[in-house]
């Protein structure tokens, strides 16, 4: 799998896609859809915190680059393009549910605080294993939401995916060490709030994902049957990063990394239904038989 985020990515590929695809070849355009909709479709994830929000940004995405596809010159690269396109609508796009309800992170932090506590027994671990890795999965990506919109953006693009900072200063239009600069801050915001109350970072800190578990199941905040975050998914993002291994130290990047790193890199729920939903579009009709 191509990482689109990586320096050495096959940007040739792309260019020989987007030639075909502009010609007429619907074989080409569904390709380049696929080459890119995992990505495109876990950024939108880790943006919204919405399964179902992530699917229509990532068909709307696509819709929007396709309808301008003739006017790409081949002036930058089409991966630079391609998101350039979606880190601007990601960023003007309403906001999610979930982003509406995360004001900020001391409300967020408290709002855990308050769902009670109960010891699991090691069987009772073992039996929720996978629930209680939803809920680290969940509760670290809602405190994505507590940064704002531009900082979450560079948080995913330079923390958790890793991105070479020159093509994310191209991506965000801002400069190298501007990128840096506000990947720095964003780290360390995140980083004082979990270091404060958050178990996953300061072991001191009380608060536990498997402590918390029976509370969420019986709220019905959380589902065992029914998993949202950790499912469908092949691979950790960690997996496709450049350093392609979890650090273990106790600075603030590895400290990152080592948790947000760890979400799954999850494959859309309706992965085929977004590029048919696509192809049926309207406008995409027009373009295609034009």
């Amino acid at each position: 799998m191509d990482n689109p985020f990586q320096i050495n990515y096959t940007d040739q590929v792309d260019s020989d896609l987007v030639k075909l695809a502009i010609g007429g070849d619907k074989k080409a355009l569904q390709n380049l859809i696929i080459r890119h909709q995992l990505f495109i479709y876990n950024l939108a994830l880790k943006m919204t915190k919405s399964v179902e929000d992530a699917e229509d940004l990532t068909q709307e995405v696509f819709i929007k680059a396709i309808t301008a596809l003739t006017k790409f010159e081949g002036k930058s690269k089409f991966r630079t393009w391609l998101y350039r396109i979606t880190v601007n609508h990601f960023l003007n796009t309403k906001k999610s549910k979930a982003e509406l309800k995360t004001i900020d992170f001391e409300t967020y932090f408290n709002a855990i605080d308050n769902i009670p506590i109960n010891e699991l027994t090691v069987t009772e671990q073992d039996e929720l294993t996978d629930t209680i890795e939803e809920i680290r999965i969940s509760c670290t990506a809602g405190m994505l939401l507590c940064l704002d919109r531009e900082q979450r953006m560079i948080y995913i693009l330079g923390e958790m995916f890793d991105i070479d900072h020159n093509l994310g200063s191209e991506i965000l239009g801002i400069t190298a060490g501007n990128f840096r600069i506000r990947l720095m801050r964003a780290r360390q915001d995140l980083y004082n709030w979990m270091n404060e109350r958050c178990g996953l970072v300061n072991k001191s800190n009380p608060c536990r994902c498997s402590k918390k578990t029976r509370a969420y199941i019986e709220a019905g905040i959380v589902d065992p049957d029914n998993l949202i975050f950790n499912t469908r998914h092949k691979k950790k993002i960690y997996e496709i990063s450049q350093q392609n291994a979890v650090p273990i130290t106790d600075t603030i990047e590895d400290l990152n990394k080592n948790i947000f790193q760890l979400h799954p890199l999850q494959e859309p729920l309706t992965s085929q239904k977004i590029v048919d939903e696509i192809f049926n579009n309207n406008l995409i009709k027009l373009i295609l038989n034009s």
